[in-house]
């Protein structure tokens, strides 16, 4: 009895043991298989900087990449956000978000790196659309204006007006981006109308007019940064509507290419964006600590170092020529189908009266 019972006693230790390794093989499983789904712009998400947040929080994170606003509008919208949990959008797009309930209120508290932002990005009554009372929908990331990059061996001067996109002298060597959103946008500004943003019946007429004209003398639509880039190089292009901004800028010096960069005299568009969290999220503490995450410091300088954006931590160039913010517009859902049918060549007719609103 006496040599039975300390075996028994070491059977039930090694069975203890067992079934705490069995739980904390479980527990660690569980916590490997939670994942955090993101929606970015390129740029915006490197690996090394979502690996070391997938290393601190041990879980495994899914990065999206979109290229439009007409796209990112789809995707977090076809599953009522439940596709994703935190994403990148402008301020101005992100008022039809927190209109149609597809991202929630932040909890601030899991975002204290907020405290090193610049004051003007955490005066939340300043920025349009990110708050709504008491209710914050979005955190400042990063921003640029959308101004011209010209090729300096084609282009003597640094084009003045955005009108330059459609000189007949560069018809074959423009790239503009693919977007009916700010693309409408421009060709209020080169047509002189008041507010790019709130065209009337008759200013949706003349820009859609004027960027069938636009289409015909670019030589084609970029949608990824990295794409316009390689079209510049490879088809020698003069003009280049940036619509990543400085993000290109720094692309096509780093690709070597011998380029200047213009505000157009009617004010170049500006964006900035902001993180912020579906309603579809699976662990909202979670979207909200990949907030965090890219308010480090490190990440932030990441940012400007590889991608040549600022960022909302660093005091940024504020001598910059006249830039103006995006403002959401009048229909974003009516700009899009025109574009749609203006890129693919249909025929607009004199009022446009039989489009789709």
């Amino acid at each position: 009895m006496t040599l039975h019972g300390p075996r028994l006693t070491r059977r039930a230790a090694v069975r203890r043991g067992a079934a705490t390794v069995a739980a904390a093989m479980l527990g660690t499983a569980a916590r490997a298989a939670e994942s955090l789904r993101v929606l970015a712009w390129p740029g915006y998400a490197d690996a090394d900087i979502v690996k070391a947040f997938e290393d601190r929080h041990k879980v495994a994170v899914q990065v999206s990449i979109v290229g439009s606003d007409e796209n990112l509008w789809e995707r977090v919208r076809a599953n009522r956000g439940g596709d994703f949990d935190v994403f990148a959008v402008n301020t101005a797009e992100l008022k039809r978000y927190v209109d149609a309930g597809l991202v929630v209120p932040l909890n601030l508290a899991g975002i204290p790196k907020i405290a090193q932002q610049q004051p003007r990005f955490r005066d939340r009554a300043a920025i349009p659309n990110i708050a709504r009372g008491a209710d914050v929908f979005a955190v400042p990331y990063t921003y640029s204006e959308m101004g011209i990059i010209y090729d300096r061996q084609q282009v003597k001067e640094p084009p003045t007006s955005i009108a330059a996109l459609w000189d007949p002298r560069f018809k074959g060597r423009v790239l503009a981006y693919d977007t009916g959103g700010h693309n409408f946008s421009i060709a209020a500004q080169a047509l002189g109308k008041p507010n790019p943003f709130q065209l009337a019946e008759a200013d949706i007429a003349d820009a859609a007019r004027h960027l069938v004209a636009l289409r015909r003398n670019v030589l084609t639509f970029y949608t990824l940064p990295e794409e316009s880039v390689q079209l510049f190089r490879d088809h020698r292009a003069a003009l280049l509507f940036a619509n990543y901004g400085t993000q290109q800028v720094q692309l096509l010096k780093k690709a070597g290419a011998d380029i200047g960069y213009a505000i157009p005299q009617e004010g170049a568009l500006a964006w900035l964006d902001c993180w912020t969290v579906t309603g579809g999220a699976r662990n909202k503490a979670l979207a909200e600590s990949w907030i965090d995450h890219m308010l480090d410091k490190s990440v932030a300088r990441a940012l400007t170092e590889r991608q040549g954006l600022a960022n909302t931590i660093d005091a940024g160039d504020d001598r910059r020529n006249k830039i103006v913010w995006l403002e959401p517009v009048e229909d974003a859902n009516r700009r899009s189908t025109l574009w749609t049918r203006i890129v693919s060549g249909d025929r607009l007719a004199a009022g446009i009266g039989d489009l789709p609103r």
